[in-house]
């Protein structure tokens, strides 16, 4: 199949959060079950492109008319690259948004991101099926079944779009319809209407042929009202066309078997590595190394989603257990600040870098006896599988990716990976962090719930063949069966 991908963003070009992580390795697992897969990005600020593709494309929004490039058409790792250029809309210091909070434009800036993406599917790399990601790319299946209505070539078009995060769904007001260019019929309860404003999030997942999420649990929290922000109604209503596929992870990146970043090198056959980078780890954060004490860690975006509220409520309870703590990330003000407090109160068991850093990241994941992930909700998550691999035993609440991939330990049958509660409560985080550290002072139960976790397999193989099969439903829900092969040669000028 050709299946080409539109997102906001994707490793190395750019990124926010894990979406770019997603669309690095989703394709190059894709290409090696011997499909060709492209992807669609914005040129943001700093992305270097050698070739333009098309000088100029003719994308009315409203009564305007724009006329983005399409750059490069690099290959990487087998993935074919392609960028929307229009400096006016992305050659901008952020992605979505500046230290004032979102740019006013953002309803225009992809919505012709969309339009482009349309094209260039139909001029430059015609593709078996699109697969969509966010609210960003979420006006690529409304065109589609609307302005491309018409077409012959792309009005069966089929779409996957993928929600990796419910709570971010792209709202504006209703006047963006003229000024995104917008079909006014779609202005429906049925349709992308939501309260009286437009939401591009449910554009998605009304006008695609499947919807997925990036975990089987998460795929059925959206459909409730605490994890639905308004959207469990409209989930609900696509439920026959709603899948949960887990996420995989990089190993090639992330296997302490041949991390660069690491101090020593270890795996499940020899641990002894891990004792070296828990060393390193103190001495990267300024700590002193007691023998034997436990050390928990935090890789994070500090925000209450990730369930910073609850460890605010009981800090200081779990520094006065017998453990050191070691935190890296950005987030909120006051969880930043309630970090430096307690480096400050405790400062030969407490530290934290108030920083994103992906070598001392490496470092947390190796280094760390216990990793702590209590989120308020976790689409799917991908810090507590790197843990699994690297013996840091992760401690996580029972929601989304985190209740689908760390199984509770169960000393009667040696079984599980790690610990896991689920009342949202600082008390039940307390407990099972006290749980972890029990289980901690024995060395030989410790170790297997270590080798647990590291002998897992959360590679992209297993998903990357799930979405092949859904890309094959959402073929043969529009009539499509054989692979469109009408194919042409990308055109590169300079």
């Amino acid at each position: 199949m050709r299946i080409l991908f539109v997102a906001s963003e994707a490793l190395p070009f750019s990124k926010t959060g894990g979406l770019a992580d997603v669309v690095e390795a989703l394709p190059k697992a894709l290409v090696a079950r011997g499909h060709e897969v492209a992807v669609i990005l914005p040129r943001y600020r700093g992305t270097k492109t050698t070739a333009i593709v098309m000088p100029s494309l003719t994308i009315p929004l409203g009564n305007r008319l724009r006329f983005p490039a399409v750059a490069d058409g690099t290959l990487l790792n087998g993935v074919r690259y392609f960028f929307v250029d229009d400096p006016q809309y992305f050659d901008r210091e952020g992605l979505y948004g500046g230290p004032q909070g979102d740019y006013w434009d953002n309803a225009e800036r992809y919505s012709e991101f969309c339009k482009a993406a349309i094209e260039i599917a139909k001029h430059v790399w015609p593709a078996d099926i699109i697969h969509c990601h966010d609210w960003q790319t979420a006006l690529v299946p409304v065109f589609l079944r609307t302005s491309y209505s018409d077409d012959p070539v792309m009005k069966d078009m089929p779409v996957v779009f993928t929600i990796h995060n419910m709570g971010y769904q792209g709202q504006f007001a209703k006047d963006v319809l003229d000024r995104a260019g917008i079909p006014q019929a779609t202005f429906t309860p049925t349709g992308i209407e939501f309260y009286g404003n437009v939401n591009f999030l449910k554009a998605g997942i009304v006008y695609s042929d499947y919807v997925t999420t990036v975990s089987k649990r998460y795929a059925q929290e959206i459909q409730t009202a605490e994890y639905g922000y308004g959207l469990d109604g409209v989930a609900r209503g696509r439920g026959d066309r709603l899948v949960g596929i887990l996420n995989g992870v990089d190993y090639a990146a992330w296997n302490p078997a041949k991390d660069q970043y690491l101090a020593a090198k270890f795996s499940a056959k020899d641990l002894t590595g891990k004792l070296a980078c828990k060393q390193d780890l103190f001495k990267v954060f300024g700590l002193p190394d007691v023998p034997g004490r436990p050390l928990l860690g935090i890789v994070s975006r500090f925000a209450d989603q990730k369930g910073f509220d609850l460890i605010a409520e009981v800090a200081h309870e779990i520094m006065r257990e017998d453990l050191s703590l070691v935190v890296l990330g950005t987030g909120e003000r006051r969880y930043e600040d309630l970090f430096r407090a307690l480096a400050s109160a405790y400062p030969d068991r407490a530290a934290a870098k108030i920083a994103y850093d992906n070598a001392i990241a490496h470092k947390v994941e190796a280094g760390a006896d216990m990793f702590l992930m209590p989120s308020r909700y976790e689409p799917c998550g991908l810090n507590q599988i790197y843990s699994l691999k690297y013996g840091t035993v992760p401690i996580v609440r029972a929601t989304g990716g985190l209740d689908d991939t760390i199984e509770p330990f169960d000393l009667e049958h040696g079984t599980g990976t790690g610990f896991k509660f689920w009342d949202y409560s600082g008390g039940a985080l307390l407990y099972t962090i006290r749980q972890a550290l029990h289980h901690f002072a024995d060395e030989r139960i410790w170790k297997r719930i270590q080798l647990n976790g590291m002998t897992k397999d959360y590679s992209w193989k297993t998903p990357a063949a799930e979405y092949v099969a859904l890309y094959d439903a959402a073929r043969a829900a529009r009539g499509l069966t054989q692979p469109a092969r009408n194919q042409m040669p990308v055109a590169t000028s300079k």
